[in-house]
């Protein structure tokens, strides 16, 4: 993970100012003044992209520039005839070229305000952004595994820049309303800490109930972290604080009955999940309507290839990390060529951290910390110089609390030595995504 110097002389700034929001820090002495590594992608590092043609993606376009304080030179227009599901690959391109040219320095990650179209030939229109069009994230024949993500299982903050793509996300709805109560969820979810329970359902669809294998182990490992259930039915019913819904179904029944918590995320592995109109499978943005405030689905015949689909541990894992929707939801699949991900891309229930000023030390409670080695470093002032203090910090796995020693008031900084390797909470089955 990589320092980002112009963020940190950002939230230097506003933590003098004492006008930084709750997702960068929260202060709890005058005189103690903490700044951790960068952990997320931010706002001023995204790109929404907007068709001009579509009145409806202009108004959630404006809408999410103004509630998310997106730069105006973050903002993209394209114009095309938004009235297919399909777009060839020839169309694609020019448009996409025309996107890739005048996208700022710094931007990292795509947002689309549009539901249609939701497809490039054989790729999701999500993928085709991200990668650009490209067959190789395509089956070449049925039921075959694709090209594999670069940043599957990696926290990266700057995919861009460290990989060379940026990952795509649809703000997808099918009104205004429905758009504007999506970005709304996401907006409150922020630094809420959220204390909902991820229920991991395993159904009897035994052809869509793959993910299922991997339930037990990821139940164990979210103990302390994430209240995880199993639960063996073809739904829940009158559920409430759910933040993750995770199950292999056609159709998610009760949905109705059901409360989702702000920023949750919501899936069900079958073939056409990502077909957003015209299917006769449930479409994805059915959670998005119950009140979840990201899903994803696939737009062709993926077959059940665990690899095509989210690993429900590793988005638990990095949403619960601090780490934005887009982020988590994209470093979940490891072939994603042909799903869709849509939902509110900046939504980040557990991002913040909180420091105390103890006596001789100083207390950090945070979830954004990978296990690994750090190092703390002190000034008097916010721009240094920084006088590094002896010894390393040592972060567990899943830690949430961490005593930093303390030498006097003022700014403290602390950076990644060496991080560890992330467990990947899944096995694949025989003849599955490679």
């Amino acid at each position: 993970m990589k320092y980002d110097p112009l963020k940190l002389l950002t939230i230097k700034i506003l933590t003098l100012l004492a006008l930084c929001a709750p997702a960068c820090s929260s202060i709890a002495s005058d005189s103690i003044h903490l700044l951790l590594p960068k952990h997320r992608i931010y706002a001023n590092e995204l790109a929404v992209i907007i068709n001009d043609s579509d009145p409806l993606s202009t108004r959630i376009g404006r809408y999410y520039q103004k509630s998310r304080g997106i730069p105006a030179q973050n903002i993209l227009h394209v114009s095309f005839k938004p009235d297919r599901a399909t777009m060839s690959r020839q169309a694609f391109e020019h448009i996409r070229a025309g996107v890739i040219a005048r996208t700022p320095d710094g931007v990292q990650a795509y947002a689309l305000t549009w539901t249609e179209p939701y497809r490039v030939e054989c790729m999701s229109i999500t993928s085709a952004f991200s990668f650009g069009f490209d067959k190789a994230y395509c089956s070449r024949q049925r039921c075959a595994a694709t090209r594999s993500n670069p940043v599957f299982n990696r926290p990266t903050t700057s995919p861009y820049t460290d990989y060379g793509i940026r990952p795509t996300i649809s703000i997808a709805a099918a009104s205004f309303e429905q758009a504007k109560a999506l970005i709304d969820r996401g907006i409150r979810s922020d630094n809420s800490q959220a204390d909902g329970t991820a229920y991991l359902l395993s159904t009897s669809d035994k052809a869509r109930n793959v993910r299922s294998i991997n339930y037990e182990k990821i139940e164990r490992r979210m103990a302390g972290w994430i209240e995880t259930e199993v639960v063996e039915s073809d739904g829940l019913k009158n559920t409430e604080n759910i933040l993750f819904y995770f199950t292999g179904i056609v159709s998610v029944p009760h949905l109705e009955t059901l409360k989702f918590l702000p920023g949750a995320i919501a899936d069900h592995l079958t073939s056409a999940g990502g077909r957003l109109s015209g299917s006769k499978q449930m479409s994805a943005l059915r959670w998005l309507e119950a009140g979840a405030s990201g899903s994803y689905g696939t737009v062709v015949e993926p077959c059940n290839l665990l690899g095509k689909f989210p690993s429900p541990g590793l988005v638990m894992e990095a949403y619960g990390a601090g780490r934005t929707l887009l982020e988590a939801y994209w470093q979940s699949v490891q072939q994603p060529g042909e799903g869709i991900f849509i939902g509110e891309p900046l939504a980040a229930p557990f991002d913040g951290y909180d420091v105390t000023d103890q006596q001789g030390s100083i207390l950090l409670r945070t979830r954004t910390l990978l296990a690994g080695l750090y190092r703390l470093s002190h000034a008097e002032n916010p721009i240094g110089p920084y006088r590094t203090l002896p010894g390393f910090i040592k972060v567990a796995y899943h830690q949430r609390e961490i005593t930093l020693p303390k030498s006097g008031p003022g700014y403290y900084r602390l950076e990644p030595v060496s991080i560890a390797s992330q467990p990947t909470h899944t096995r694949q089955r025989p003849g599955t995504a490679r």
